[in-house]
């Protein structure tokens, strides 16, 4: 268990925690010379049944409450001290307050120095401190009293802290990603760096590779160590030395953090659900400058809450935190606000998002911080696509933890993006919202190619990036429910050219087509000769074309889809005939008997659709060309009279 003291300067904490452990945690030379606690001092008391219980003992003056927080950071109890002859001070209360921010509900007062005074004065003080902790996260902690110099009433505080530590729940740890907040940085000689702090979660050995951020400086762990002991493990909840390598300690001081590489992920901008101390005289309005510390992290930073709101004095809403510096958060975590002078603290939250961009004011969302399972479960009920590689990182959570939480929340993934889930309902919905959108547009539109894709997305789903709707889309295609073409989708098998005038046309442009052989007239000939207007004709066929009967080649000549597999038959065969089954593109235009440029236009089609490979000045056959082509009608021997190449050449 971990125990940090609170309270007004020389209220009398280093002594008490020195008379529970005999440790003097004043370890500065200035802290000797002074009497006063400037840093944060560290003990522990080593319990009867094994175990112990660690100690932080923050210092109580107001130049060092950042001190103070970074001590009160990931503890599991508080030890609140209030000396009898001076009751409650200015300190007194803003350590409370600062205990209740954090969502510290386990804890003990002890009223101090009662050697000094008598018994009403003690008995005041005790209501006076049950009174102060009312309406707090620690109402209803029992307030003790007691002497550290007599000793009197100090088996009480002893087994007080002896129960709690027996009753502690334990902390998560399986499923979680190693997290610890460095509060000491220093070098040993001989051993190199050596950092101390609290483990958040997660475990850590001798051997992990981690990493020290912000910054990202990749470590080893070459010793751990516990209340001086080495140690074979360490898991959260405990506060541990950890000897690293591959960094010095000026790199690696407070604020920082030793987590594992999964986690490496730096904010300066995240949401939070923030309250304002009941005691401040004026709303924390947009915009205001603060001092935020966050574990042992201090860094100023800005407030972003919605145009025209404000956060009035004991009261809470969501807010948007940009930060001057990286920073390095997860939802759940805790952290408090001072004045833009430091002065006083006057408020503090819970990090709902730490992943956010632009600096406007939070919305209102489903993020339960201290539940990943609901916030996943509210996720999928919206309708949205969920990042369950950013929702692992956002709540420190294994990946594996995460697709368990999406089973349960009748999540899927998407097979192109296996990182993206999906609701199955919501994907169904969506499916039959695509396919009438394009039914609807086939029969008001007959004539159109399809719908564009943006249009669909913004008709269907606005809400689903870009990257994911045409992944769903890829699904449904690939079910065989709709077709993508280019940038336009339409349904399998819709033909734009399915209408009488259409049909009269082709039957105009057909038998002309299959009569020129390899050497169909480019769209001006084919227009006159059917004496019609080349621009509807050009309409018309890249219509058709879509359709799969014909294949444009070069810039404005069509062919026949029989044709195409007739010529793809052709190159087979010289491919075949070859010993190294290697052709030219002057052997296929000798063997189709077209012009060079034709021949060459008509290999570029084979090689796009992977018929064809060049290698080099030649070519090889890639693929069967039936799938794409059909099988070709008439063996390709010899082109005939009507592809005399001299009567035809381009």
């Amino acid at each position: 268990m971990i125990v940090a003291t609170a309270g007004h300067i020389d209220h009398g904490k280093t002594c008490l925690v020195r008379a529970l452990t005999g440790t003097d945690t004043d370890r500065l030379p200035e802290e000797k010379a002074r009497g006063i606690s400037i840093d944060l001092g560290f003990a522990h008391w080593r319990l009867p049944e094994g175990g112990a219980i660690s100690f932080v003992d923050v210092p109580g003056h107001e130049r060092f409450i950042r001190n103070m927080v970074a001590g009160v950071c990931g503890i599991d109890c508080a030890l609140l001290v209030v000396a009898a002859d001076d009751d409650i001070m200015p300190q007194t209360i803003e350590h409370v307050g600062i205990l209740d921010l954090l969502g510290i509900t386990r804890g003990i007062a002890v009223v101090t120095k009662t050697d000094r005074v008598n018994a009403p004065d003690v008995s005041r003080a005790v209501a006076n401190v049950t009174t102060l902790l009312a309406g707090t996260t620690l109402a209803g902690a029992p307030v003790l009293a007691a002497s550290a110099v007599t000793g009197s009433g100090m088996d009480a505080v002893r087994d007080r802290l002896l129960s709690e530590a027996r009753h502690l729940p334990l902390h998560a740890t399986e499923n979680r990603y190693f997290r610890l907040a460095i509060d000491r940085a220093f070098t040993i000689a001989g051993s190199g760096t050596v950092v101390t702090g609290t483990v958040f979660a997660g475990r850590v050995a001798p051997g992990d590779r981690l990493v020290v951020a912000p910054g990202g400086t990749a470590v080893r762990v070459r010793g751990v160590q516990v209340h001086g002991s080495p140690a074979h493990e360490v898991a959260a909840g405990s506060r541990c030395a950890l000897n690293l390598s591959g960094i010095d300690a000026a790199a690696a001081g407070r604020g920082h953090w030793v987590i594992a590489a999964a986690l490496d992920h730096p904010t300066q901008r995240f949401d939070a659900r923030i309250r304002v101390l009941a005691g401040e005289r004026r709303p924390l309005r947009h915009w205001t400058p603060v001092h935020l510390h966050l574990a042992a992290t201090h860094v100023t930073a800005r407030i972003a809450i919605s145009r025209g709101d404000a956060i009035a004095p004991g009261t809470s809403c969501g807010a948007r935190i940009i930060a001057d510096a990286p920073l390095m958060a997860v939802a759940g975590d805790r952290f408090i606000v001072r004045d833009q002078a430091a002065s006083r603290t006057i408020g503090g939250g819970i990090v709902t998002d730490p992943f956010v961009r632009g600096t406007r004011a939070a919305q209102p969302g489903v993020s339960d911080p201290a539940d990943p399972a609901a916030t996943l479960r509210a996720l999928a009920a919206t309708g949205a696509a969920v990042d369950l590689d950013r929702f692992a990182v956002t709540f420190n959570l294994t990946r594996a933890a995460v697709d368990h939480l999406a089973v349960d929340a009748d999540l899927a993934t998407i097979a192109a993006m296996s990182h993206i889930a999906v609701a199955h309902g919501t994907r169904h919905d969506l499916q039959k919202k695509i396919v009438a959108a394009i039914t609807r547009l086939h029969r008001q539109q007959p004539q159109a190619g399809g719908i564009a894709i943006a249009s669909l997305r913004r008709d269907c789903a606005p809400h689903f990036s870009a990257a994911v709707f045409g992944a769903l889309l890829n699904e449904l295609a690939a079910a065989g429910r709709i077709r993508i073409a280019g940038a336009t989708v339409c349904l399998p098998g819709h033909d734009t050219t399915a209408n009488a005038e259409d049909e009269q046309l082709w039957r105009l442009i057909r038998p002309r087509l299959e009569r020129s052989g390899f050497a169909p007239p480019d769209v001006e000939t084919l227009a006159a000769r059917i004496r019609r207007d080349a621009g509807t004709v050009r309409d018309f066929l890249h219509r058709k074309a879509r359709s799969g009967e014909l294949f444009k080649v070069g810039d404005d000549r069509f062919y026949p889809r029989a044709t195409l597999a007739r010529l793809a038959a052709l190159a087979q065969a010289l491919a075949q005939a070859s010993p190294d089954h290697l052709f030219t593109a002057a052997q296929f235009r000798d063997a189709a008997a077209i012009g060079r440029t034709l021949a060459i236009r008509i290999l570029e089609l084979l090689d796009r659709h992977g018929i064809t490979r060049r290698v080099g000045d030649a070519r090889r056959i890639g693929k069967d060309f039936v799938p794409v082509f059909g099988a070709a009608p008439v063996a390709p021997s010899q082109p005939g009279p009507a592809h005399d190449r001299r009567a035809v050449r381009p």
